[in-house]
């Protein structure tokens, strides 16, 4: 069911017929066979299940109740054994009408868990929104990024990764990429579509160029083309494929 207004957002809530699970200290907190999806303009994919679902108490949290487009969102703290979790899940008491399919539904705050599970499979950052789609294709388009007038990678057999509102990546294998050049860093991103990725800094002529290029190398089993190569943000280097200079894409990124 969809709901659009000249002004507001609009929202559709799926059936979701996969097991979710929420973990804390080891222990599923969250089981739900009966969970849907909400998926909104103005939000990211969120899990909405029966309270029934969540093991130990939910409270009423002492956060005051919140009107908006969507309803009046209540919130409520998790008691679980010895664990308590303030603001652990809201709720809808007065649902707008396209959302009525959410009353007596809690929605668990995504950070209140310390991992999530669908089946058996790990889901990192959100929910997927069914309708992303993350495509990777062998290609044998000429990829060449230079990071300051400095070639740091050259491919004639490139992964294009395709992913639904983003700017195309190019993944490259090892061999292709001057790793005399990389730096492993600290940084590592989480993408529910993707994976876990870890970073590298690119260093030319003594300067570093922070978390320029990233690689996952297990990526979620959707994704098992990228594993182990690498990418670059074509947001900060400069990428010429097929001898044809890439426009930076304006990004968050960028």
């Amino acid at each position: 069911m969809e709901q659009p207004t000249a002004t507001g957002p609009t929202w559709q809530i799926l059936p979701y017929p996969r097991r979710v699970r929420g973990y804390l200290s080891g222990r599923a907190v969250i089981d739900s066979q009966d969970t849907v999806l909400l998926l909104g303009s103005d939000r990211l994919p969120t899990y909405h299940l029966p309270p029934a679902d969540v093991a130990g108490t939910l409270r009423r949290s002492q956060r005051p109740d919140r009107p908006g487009a969507a309803g009046l969102t209540r919130y409520w703290d998790l008691l679980a054994g010895d664990l308590e979790v303030p603001d652990a899940a809201t709720s809808l008491a007065e649902p707008v009408p396209a959302l009525a399919g959410l009353a007596g539904l809690v929605a668990p705050r995504w950070s209140a868990m310390q991992s999530w599970f669908e089946e058996d499979d790990e889901v990192f950052v959100h929910p997927r929104e069914p309708f992303h789609r993350v495509d990777v294709l062998h290609s044998s388009r000429h990829v060449v990024v230079s990071v300051a007038d400095h070639v740091v990678a050259d491919s004639h057999r490139p992964r294009l990764l395709f992913e639904t509102g983003l700017p195309v990546r190019y993944y490259l294998p090892l061999a292709d990429v001057r790793l005399d050049l990389l730096r492993p860093s600290d940084t590592s991103t989480a993408c529910p579509y993707k994976g876990v990725a870890s970073y590298h800094h690119v260093l030319v002529d003594g300067r570093t160029h922070a978390d320029l290029a990233w690689s996952y190398r297990f990526p979620v089993p959707e994704c098992p083309k990228i594993a182990g190569l690498v990418a670059f943000y074509d947001e900060k280097v400069d990428t010429v494929v097929d001898g044809v200079p890439r426009p930076r894409p304006g990004t968050h990124w960028s």
